[in-house]
């Protein structure tokens, strides 16, 4: 089993992982592809792979195409790819039929686990417990705990690396008012990263609230008014944002979510991003025109035969203050930030689709803060190849941290998107190895984004012509 499998210590690795989400995982499986494949080893503390398995709703898409995959951006002729998944579950012409450009979340989520319970190197069932840099040896060294399937630990363990990528991920974020409530479930109060643990439970609640607006809250909001009674619905759908807004998905809009974007937007001195970042929610934050038009549809169908359903969705609301009524029920204090009003909402169940936030690595890199450089606001510094910038006295050896999905402060909307990932993998191997066996695409948008600095190349095809001077 892959929770079984053990590191070799007998020698430095290249490069350890620490978390095998599906940017590590990418990583990995084209680190896998390169000839002389540097020494690689993937550390988990989950026993096996699993993506968000709380939101796995039926019939729920991913909002990037198939291509979108760990490797094909990199990569198209990997044996890691989505295609090729298919080929080994002999599904090939299957999905040629069925025309998916987007497909099923379950189906990503399966074809990684395929890649992760055959790609070797990743170790499962390993937590990590603390990263130190060793001056002697100008190695890194990351202690770990191997822990059986009851969570249980079972050994220690060291390894020696020269370089460390992580992959932590993020965390489910819980806003202040509700958080006690979440914290004490009598009345089930549950973040959307655990819908489907709880959906049954939620089910039975006589009255439902869904808090948030993006993607999550719109399909639970859709599955939970799928499974209601006609005229007994009981819904109520409360958000921040000033309307239900769709996700900005036009094809140049997209472009930010390309290499040359993410170029130009690291470029950018970090005040200008910091003031960039709150402006382009409409980039990641909306819902697909798909989920709203299945949820209008579900509510017009109620109508045909008199009567409206008892949904109410409302959106420009904070929750101000939230507790329990009893041990039955929540009340929530909300106000409208437009009108300027304020009501009490009484309810049987909520479900928080607020968000995530990227895990603080305060944790796993206590030992190295002495080395790390960072920002005003006490980010980590993080270069262009996504690497830590970090004491000379660790980067003039050679060796480096780099980060996958904490970046969004130096690279933009981009970093969590899994279209960027393979990209982005390359781009670390590339640096890692010292040569291209990914090499970069001169360019990947149609928009130019900012203009050319004096003195700078020129972009592909495109020169600026110097303003005439006035007479």
């Amino acid at each position: 089993m892959t929770a079984q499998r053990t590191p070799d210590h007998d020698q430095p690795h290249d490069l350890v992982g620490i978390g095998i989400g599906p940017f590590n995982l990418s990583l990995a499986a084209l680190a896998h592809g390169i000839p002389d494949t540097p020494r690689t080893a993937f550390f988990e503390q989950r026993p096996a792979f699993h993506w968000h398995p709380g939101m796995l709703i039926d019939g729920a898409t991913l909002q990037v195409p198939f291509l979108a995959d760990l490797v094909t951006l990199a990569d198209p002729a990997s044996p890691w790819s989505f295609l090729s998944y298919l080929r080994h579950r002999q599904r090939l012409f299957p999905f040629y039929f069925a025309e998916r450009f987007h497909i099923h979340r379950a189906e990503y989520d399966a074809y990684c686990r395929w890649v992760a319970e055959n790609l070797p190197g990743l170790h499962f069932g390993h937590q990590v417990d603390a990263v130190r840099w060793n001056p002697e040896r100008s190695l890194f060294e990351v202690d770990y705990t191997q822990t059986g399937a009851d969570g249980e630990a079972e050994a220690l363990g060291r390894v020696h690396t020269r370089n460390l990528v992580l992959g932590v991920g993020t965390a489910p974020h819980i806003p202040e008012p509700p958080k006690p409530l979440a914290d004490a479930p009598v009345v089930p109060v549950v973040h959307s990263a655990d819908y489907l643990t709880h959906r049954e439970r939620l089910l039975g609640a006589d009255h439902i609230t869904v808090i948030g607006s993006g993607q999550s809250g719109a399909e639970i909001f859709l599955d939970l008014l799928r499974a209601r009674p006609e005229g007994r619905e009981k819904l109520h759908w409360l958000t921040r944002t000033e309307a239900f807004t769709p996700m900005e998905y036009s094809k140049l809009g997209l472009e930010h979510f390309t290499p040359d974007y993410t170029r130009y937007f690291h470029s950018l001195p970090q005040t200008a991003r910091d003031q960039l970042l709150p402006r382009q929610w409409q980039l990641h934050k909306g819902i697909d025109t798909e989920t709203i038009a299945a949820i209008h549809d579900e509510l017009y169908r109620r109508t045909l035969h008199g009567g409206w359903p008892d949904a109410t969705l409302t959106p420009g609301v904070a929750v101000r203050t939230a507790g329990r009524v009893a041990t039955t029920q929540v009340e929530l204090h909300l106000e409208h930030l437009t009108q300027g009003t304020r009501s009490r909402l009484t309810t049987d169940a909520v479900v928080l689709a607020t968000g995530y936030r990227e895990r603080p690595l305060d944790r796993l890199l206590g030992a190295l803060d002495p080395y790390l450089r960072r920002d005003p606001a006490e980010r980590p510094r993080i270069d262009d190849r996504y690497r830590l910038h970090l004491d000379p006295a660790i980067s003039r050896t050679g060796s480096a941290v780099y980060v996958q999905n904490a970046e969004r402060h130096t690279h933009g909307v981009g970093a969590p998107d899994l279209g960027l990932a393979a990209w982005r993998s390359a781009t670390i191997l590339n640096t890692l190895t010292g040569t291209q066996p990914y090499p970069p695409p001169d360019r990947t948008a149609f928009t130019t984004f900012g203009l050319e600095r004096p003195g700078a190349e020129p972009h592909p095809r495109h020169t600026l012509t110097p303003l005439a001077e006035p007479h």
